[in-house]
């Protein structure tokens, strides 16, 4: 003779309950573990050593992503590929969470605002496997095509280059730009003894002159090099956008002070 329950004396609401709770305590493990494909092992503070990764339920199994274009494997979290640590740079002060200060130059020591990453050592490279970024002189369909500068816009080339001390840097020569975006991401500027790359974002054009405040005159000339005439490696973006970040700190002294 059956009571008519379906499930019996068996509390359905308590077993589900329970199932969640196991769910979500798994699903807490499972995201702590997927967070430290990046970033880990972690350094102890004072001394640089590495740190112990965690056990099984903190450390997941590296994951395989295959680059494009027949650039090989990535592994994440790959513990042979980490960034290196003798940074030139010193504490401030001799205790953990002190600041660390350059102890050369500061716009390529890799510190603070001019900090940058160690990025792959080739092009970007579009949906076709094209390198995005190039000087406009080096191709003759980019003004052709949609690489135009508009008949409303100012063309920087010819123009002078005024740095934050108000001294003129070089003139731009060229641009180069982004095929895939269809924009302009660098000025190449002539300073006379050599040519370097500017980030365009940080210029400011107006009055037949281009403004671009982020370093002085005189370091322009330290400007991380571009090893390809045609061509910038993600790693070389890197290291010219750190230069002239690095600039809105370290350029002159007294935008190392506080503002209060």
């Amino acid at each position: 003779m059956t009571d008519g329950n379906i499930v019996g004396s068996i509390d359905v609401a308590e077993i589900a309950l329970t199932l969640f709770f196991l769910f979500f305590i798994g699903l807490i493990f499972w995201l702590r573990r997927e967070d430290r494909r990046e970033g880990y092992p972690l350094e102890d503070e004072m001394t640089g050593m590495i740190e112990g990764i965690g056990g099984p339920l903190q450390d997941a199994e590296p994951k395989r992503f295959r680059l494009p274009f027949d650039r090989g494997i990535k592994l994440a979290p790959d513990l042979n590929d980490r960034d290196p640590v003798d940074i030139a740079a010193e504490r401030l002060e001799p205790f953990g969470g002190s600041p660390y200060v350059p102890t050369g130059n500061p716009l390529v020591d890799g510190i603070g605002p001019a900090a940058y990453a160690d990025r792959a050592k080739y092009p970007d490279l579009d949906a076709h496997g094209h390198v995005r970024i190039v000087p406009m002189a080096a191709d003759d369909n980019l003004e052709a095509v949609s690489m135009i500068i508009p008949e409303l816009s100012n063309d920087p080339r010819g123009m002078n280059v005024i740095a934050a001390d108000g001294k003129v840097a070089g003139k731009v020569v060229d641009l180069w730009v982004d095929r895939a975006e269809a924009i302009v991401r660098y000025l190449a500027v002539d300073t006379g003894t050599k040519t370097v790359l500017a980030p365009l974002a940080m210029a400011r054009i107006w009055g037949g002159k281009v403004y671009l405040d982020a370093i002085n005159a005189a370091d322009y000339d330290g400007v991380p090099a571009v090893a390809g005439a045609a061509e910038i490696t993600r790693y070389e973006e890197e290291r010219i956008v750190a230069y002239f970040g690095g600039g809105y700190l370290y350029a002159n002294r007294d935008r190392q002070e506080p503002c209060v």
